[in-house]
């Protein structure tokens, strides 16, 4: 088959993914095999290339917002029929025995394996994954509209239930990419007023697009307290700045995987009258089945733009320097 890989993490100018043909991969039991069609791209994806998520195993093939066919099943008996389309996402397994997992918190695993990090992903014409952590994909979604979902849309959402957003409350986003605008659809959906902070002239369009109650720059105060916040972006130095924009009792929640450091936090004005922050670590399955299920019935719009499958690290580039609006996806064929 052939497969991007990262050999050596290094900046995305120096073209760490390094594009080759790999051995065919085989299904274990309790595996899958799948011919990709497309795999979105995360900037998690980015993070790996350039070493900030030090890759777990040697050559990995990045991406984990991959939907494609069955193949073939390394069981004798399984729930996904060879030719039904499936996606594969971000949590590629767990234990299933420790504290957490038995207590329903599996993205809190002691031992999990990531899809694109722990084992090959997406960026391949073919690719092996837990037909337990596989998802059939919703029948009104294309191919390249499904793919973000599976990150972008799952890991927005864990980050709203996480954000503590009341009933018609007051939300604020900061950073405006793939699983931002997936977000505030939902939200603005459930009756939430939306308020985006974000740099980049293109999402700023989009998110009035989409129905934005206030858009502005990086670095600019909305006009009213936010009940809640979600950071997308992964500068730390944003992180006081929403926390200021928080009314009393307000939730800042975390998104990414990986963050600049935070700056120092005055008490009095980022923390007190019970302002509080939220990281978010990964994702649960049932937080995977619920975010689509909710697509299906909200007919949420993915804004993507498509890559051909040669084109993988300029799309990285892309979206390292926020030459992307909405989410990515590479079309592997």
């Amino acid at each position: 088959m052939l497969a991007w890989r990262v050999n050596k993490p290094a900046p995305i100018s120096k073209q760490p993914l390094v594009l080759g043909e790999r051995e065919d991969p085989r299904p274990v039991t309790g595996e899958l095999l799948i011919r990709v069609n497309v795999c979105g791209i995360c900037r998690t994806d980015l993070h790996l290339a350039e070493g900030d998520l030090p890759p777990r195993s040697a050559g990995v093939v990045p991406g984990h917002e991959a939907v494609g066919t069955v193949l073939e099943s390394g069981s004798s008996s399984s729930r996904f029929a060879v030719g039904q389309r499936v996606g594969v996402a971000w949590l590629g397994g767990t234990c299933g025995t420790c504290a957490y997992c038995r207590r329903g918190k599996e993205n809190l695993c002691l031992a999990p394996t990531f899809t694109g990090w722990d084992r090959d992903g997406g960026y391949a014409d073919m690719m092996t994954a837990n037909e337990d952590f596989v998802y059939p994909v919703p029948p009104g979604f294309t191919d390249e509209q499904a793919a973000p979902l599976l990150c972008s849309g799952i890991i927005g959402y864990r980050a709203l239930k996480r954000s503590a957003l009341p009933h018609g409350g007051r939300l604020g986003i900061y950073g405006f990419g793939g699983s931002a605008h997936i977000t505030a659809q939902i939200a603005i959906g459930q009756g939430a007023s939306v308020y985006v902070m974000t740099r980049s002239a293109e999402a700023q369009a989009l998110a009035r697009s989409l129905g934005a109650a206030y858009v502005g720059g990086t670095f600019d105060r909305p006009p009213v307290p936010l009940d809640s916040a979600i950071l997308f972006a992964p500068a730390g130095d944003l992180v006081p700045v929403a926390l200021r924009s928080l009314d009393r009792g307000g939730t800042l929640a975390i998104a990414g995987i990986h963050l600049t450091d935070i700056p120092s936090l005055n008490y009095g004005k980022d923390l007190f009258y019970e302002r509080q922050i939220r990281s978010v670590t990964a994702n649960t399955r049932a937080d995977g089945a619920e975010l689509l299920a909710l697509a299906a019935e909200m007919t949420l719009t993915p804004t993507t733009t498509l890559y051909d499958f040669m084109r993988a690290d300029q799309a990285l580039d892309d979206l390292a320097n926020d030459r992307i609006t909405g989410a990515a996806v590479l079309k592997i064929r």
